[in-house]
């Protein structure tokens, strides 16, 4: 489970770290005139029906304006730990544009206090807003056509190969009290911040994982509900196709029981999926000898 292409046609059966030659001058001279030339801020944006690594520049501002902005700093987590980040760069988010226009904002000390976010998540939101992705980057194996997580390497359990490489799928949430994926949880905080992209890219590195447990997963589904609008169709679709794909492996999981008897939406949805599903079965069997179940 979690182990998929983003390539619908192909199924990526290892992950594995490309190795980059830049022995050539001419190609070494190519990319630092690239790295020179481009912005210091960025963020992915959707083209073609997919995403494309494509900057964002302010209309009329040189590539160093979005750096000589005001500083804002933030505390963050009951430990109050410190970032801080350009103003220009935090108006990618409504949420912070809002803020940086005083909803939130001290004035005299331009501190932005954000005591229920985790500082790790937080961490992410910024390299996104700066980078245009957080680490491990997503990464496209031309050889294989299909994408993967930056440093990702095989596991050497041939019947569990997945996994993240040299980052932990999971994290502890303290609202909560338990590991959680994390992308999902990243997701969550694009919702909050209004970042449809960063929501968009955390779902595609989620599709990446494997060998994820099923009370994780399961945890990590319940976190998706309560930090989601009923109105999305993304993180809890993926959630609903996923147990329903591997439905034999939760059908015996003694926690998979344990969730429905305590209930919530999600299950009620997983049902409705689930009908969906028999509905689709049915109806393309009908196609061909038709009969009523």
């Amino acid at each position: 489970m979690f182990k998929r292409s983003i390539r619908s046609t192909d199924r990526v059966d290892k992950v594995v770290k490309l190795k980059k030659s830049y022995r050539d001058p001419a190609k070494l001279s190519k990319l630092q005139k690239s790295f020179d030339q481009s912005p210091p801020v960025g963020r992915y944006v959707a083209a073609g029906g997919g995403l494309a690594q494509t900057r964002l520049r302010k209309a009329n501002e040189g590539a160093n304006s979005t750096l000589t902005s005001p500083i804002v700093t933030f505390t963050v987590g009951k430990e109050g730990r410190l970032f801080a980040a350009h103003e220009d760069v935090l108006s990618l988010s409504p949420f912070f544009a809002a803020a940086v226009r005083g909803q939130f904002l001290e004035a005299e000390s331009k501190r932005i206090d954000l005591p229920d976010e985790e500082p790790e998540i937080f961490s992410c939101v910024l390299e996104y807003l700066y980078k245009g992705d957080y680490y491990p980057r997503l990464m496209h194996n031309k050889r294989k056509g299909s994408w993967e997580l930056e440093d990702a390497v095989s596991s050497p359990n041939p019947e569990n190969p997945g996994g993240r490489g040299s980052v932990e799928p999971t994290i502890y949430i303290s609202s909560v009290g338990e590991h959680l994926l994390r992308d999902t949880v990243i997701y969550c905080a694009g919702e909050k911040y209004g970042l449809e992209e960063l929501k968009r890219l955390a779902l595609r590195k989620q599709g990446l994982q494997s060998g994820i447990e099923v009370s994780t997963i399961l945890r990590s589904a319940r976190y998706a509900y309560d930090n989601t609008p009923d109105t999305d169709s993304r993180l809890r679709a993926h959630y609903l196709a996923l147990i329903i794909r591997c439905r034999k492996t939760f059908k015996r999981s003694g926690t998979m029981q344990t969730e429905m008897e305590s209930g919530g939406k999600l299950f009620f949805d997983l049902f409705v999926a689930l009908c969906n599903h028999v509905d689709d079965i049915v109806e393309m069997g009908n196609s061909k000898s038709p009969k009523t179940i």
